[in-house]
C-alpha cells in the first residue's frame, strides 16, 4: 500500500492540470494490455529510464530545439 500512498501524495503536489492529464494518459496507456505490448517487452531498467525521460521532458531546459536537431542530423535529413 506504500506505493499507492506515494503516488497519491505525488499527484496531490502537482498543481499544473496539463501535467496531471499527461500522467493520467500515460497510466491509461500502460494499463491497456493491447498497447502495452511494447512496454511489456522492455526490461525494468528500460521502463524506469523511459519514465524518467518522460518526466524530465516537462522541464524545458531538458529539451532540444527542432532547429538544433535538424542541424545535428542534417546529413540524414537530406534527400
Amino acid at each position: 500500500m506504500k506505493t499507492r500512498d506515494e503516488l497519491h501524495k505525488l499527484i496531490d503536489k502537482i498543481e499544473d492540470e496539463s501535467t496531471i492529464n499527461s500522467y493520467l494518459a500515460l497510466i491509461k496507456v500502460l494499463e491497456n494490455k493491447e498497447t502495452g505490448l511494447l512496454w511489456n517487452s522492455l526490461t525494468e531498467i528500460e521502463q524506469q529510464e523511459l519514465l524518467l525521460s518522460y518526466h524530465e521532458s516537462f522541464d524545458t531546459q531538458n529539451l532540444v530545439s527542432h532547429e538544433q536537431v535538424k542541424s545535428q542530423h542534417s546529413k540524414w535529413l537530406e534527400k
